[in-house]
């Protein structure tokens, strides 16, 4: 059995569609155990709603609630019993394989560090969601943990992206490419010119050099390496043309009954296509180079990418993730 525990009070939607989640995940794998971490009598009061094999969710109580705008690192000090504190115990104890949590950024990420602690040798852990492209996806490392990064911070990611890509995702190879503002060698800042002769002569890596913005959607690099302001600003300008993107084909559809016509025949295939944009169906972002699993949801995840994000973290158990990337990031020098 995989053990993953959950927080049931973080996000939005807690812990109702937390919850959902977790019986939906039962209910298609019965090779996990949930281990939800929230208010015991809140909990209880949600599962109500359900029929699951109770063997397969265990239920923590966590009192305690961590919010979004609390400070990080004294909310992980002062609330030892808070729903992400003890999930994050649980990966740590090794009593579970993951935790997963669409409360607060912060928390996660100080707790993640501070609870479950780095691999040896990783500088810097960072969050890697995977965002949609022409030729299915790409991993944009890193996105959020890492504001003030150096160059080699950015070829450890640049290497635990590309493990990920190839054994979580299934990608031979994966091509990484580094962020800038064109294609040139020469072009960018300081950062982005220290850091690109480094990856261009990393050995374990596919590095295929500078991608401008507006060839990720193209699907040009499987990897994009960038420090988390940049990466920050494009996953969120990704997710809001997204959905202004899709709100306009759905009102042009709906706009005269001959385009309601048309839209009755291509309803099938534009469905598909559309989900391809929804960022539910990939899961949450993964703190890579912990020495346990912690992914990061959104914050107004429901149901179905909390699923998601229970199955995601199967596959990262059972491709052993974390050993690809220790030896990975350990490589004995000549």
């Amino acid at each position: 059995m995989i053990n993953i525990a959950l927080d049931a009070m973080g996000g939005d939607n807690a812990p109702g569609e937390i919850i959902k989640g977790a019986v939906e995940a039962v209910h298609e794998r019965k090779d996990i155990r949930i281990h939800l971490c929230g208010r015991m009598e809140d909990m209880k009061l949600e599962l109500e709603h359900y029929t699951y094999d109770a063997a397969q969710i265990e239920l923590v109580d966590a009192p305690e609630v961590i919010e979004t705008g609390e400070a990080p690192v004294m909310a992980i000090r002062r609330k030892k019993d808070s729903s992400i504190v003890r999930g994050l115990h649980l990966v740590k104890e090794g009593k579970c394989d993951a935790f997963i949590s669409a409360g607060s950024s912060g928390a996660v990420l100080v707790g993640g560090q501070f609870i479950v602690g780095r691999i040896k040798g990783v500088e810097r852990p960072p969050l890697a969601p995977l965002i949609p492209t022409e030729n299915g996806v790409a991993l944009l490392i890193d996105c959020g943990a890492n504001v003030d990064a150096r160059p080699s911070h950015l070829v450890q990611f640049a290497k635990m992206g590309s493990v990920y890509m190839e054994h979580v995702v299934g990608i031979s190879n994966p091509k990484v490419a580094i962020v800038n503002i064109g294609a040139e060698e020469e072009k960018g800042n300081l950062l982005v010119k220290e850091t690109f002769p480094l990856l261009k002569t990393c050995p374990d890596i596919n590095f295929v050099g500078s991608i401008e913005a507006r060839d990720i959607p193209r699907g040009d690099a499987d990897v994009i390496v960038c420090e988390a302001f940049v990466g920050n600003v494009i996953l969120k300008l990704y997710e809001g043309v997204g959905r202004t993107f899709l709100k306009l084909i759905k009102e042009s559809l709906m706009s005269n009954l001959k385009a309601k016509l048309g839209a009755l025949m291509i309803k099938s295939t534009l469905k598909k296509t559309m989900r391809s944009f929804d960022a539910s169906e990939y899961g949450g972002a993964p703190l890579l180079g912990l020495n346990g699993l912690v992914v990061k949801t959104h914050g107004s995840s429901t149901a179905k990418e909390i699923k998601n994000s229970i199955i995601q973290c199967i596959t990262f158990k059972e491709q052993d993730i974390n050993r690809k990337i220790d030896k990975m990031i350990n490589i004995p020098e000549e």
